[in-house]
């Protein structure tokens, strides 16, 4: 038995020292910092609002790519595995972005841009938005990721990625050729604007209480299911 488990442990060892030691990504770092920011001056001389999209852009693919944030994850985990990790995060970004909202659209309504709560920027809930929404996730289930996971894989350089960023574009364009066609389906569709019915406060209450109750649906289910919480 002793000799059994001295040579498992020279096999061991014998592959640990076959193991190259890893090459540092830091020179490669660098040198794509330093072309960052130089592309970030060349945007600087056509326009002042350039670089900060730029920069914008480069942290939030950062940020995605990091947190492995994925709008597909966060609908699919809870019924594959369990897991509402990714569901409670949407959740969260959902309600910071919420507030930001209400400050843009309650500053343009005080401005005058918006008289009268007016619905010109609200989309209605027709039979488009419906259909379109069942296609959106049948489409993200098969690819295995939505329009922010697609552009964060695109990025590692996934393959599967690529081709489905292709079709993304094409269904985009396609969309948007036959726009007026499905409009037409929504000529007598409802329209839902909470300031327009609960004021601005109450609306941002409301939404908020339906957050606070997906979240706290999210943490039972995941009890329910994995026995804890992550």
């Amino acid at each position: 038995m002793s000799e059994t488990n001295s040579s498992t442990e020279m096999g061991i060892q014998r592959v640990r020292k076959k193991r190259k030691p890893k090459k540092s990504q830091i020179p490669y770092a660098l040198l794509l910092t330093a072309l960052i920011i130089a592309f970030g001056f060349y945007l600087g001389q056509g326009s002042n609002k350039l670089p900060v999209y730029w920069i914008f852009g480069i942290a939030f693919g950062y940020i995605l790519q990091r947190s492995r944030f994925c709008f597909t994850a966060a609908f699919r985990d809870p019924c594959i595995t369990g897991s509402t990790s990714l569901t409670r995060a949407v959740l969260v970004a959902i309600a910071v972005s919420s507030i930001g909202f209400l400050a843009v659209k309650y500053s343009s309504a005080i401005g005058g841009g918006e008289k009268n709560l007016n619905m010109a920027g609200v989309s209605p809930i027709g039979l488009p938005l419906m259909i379109g929404a069942v296609l959106f996730g049948i489409g993200m289930v098969i690819a295995g990721g939505c329009a922010s996971g697609t552009l964060m894989r695109v990025g590692e350089g996934f393959l599967m990625q690529i081709l489905s960023l292709v079709f993304f574009i094409v269904g985009s364009a396609w969309g948007a050729h036959d726009m007026g066609f499905w409009g037409k389906f929504n000529a007598h569709a409802p329209k839902i604007f909470l300031p327009a019915v609960f004021g601005w406060f109450g609306a941002i209450v409301i939404q908020g209480l339906i957050i606070v109750l997906l979240y706290i649906a999210a943490v039972k289910w995941q009890k329910k299911k994995m026995g804890s919480i992550e």
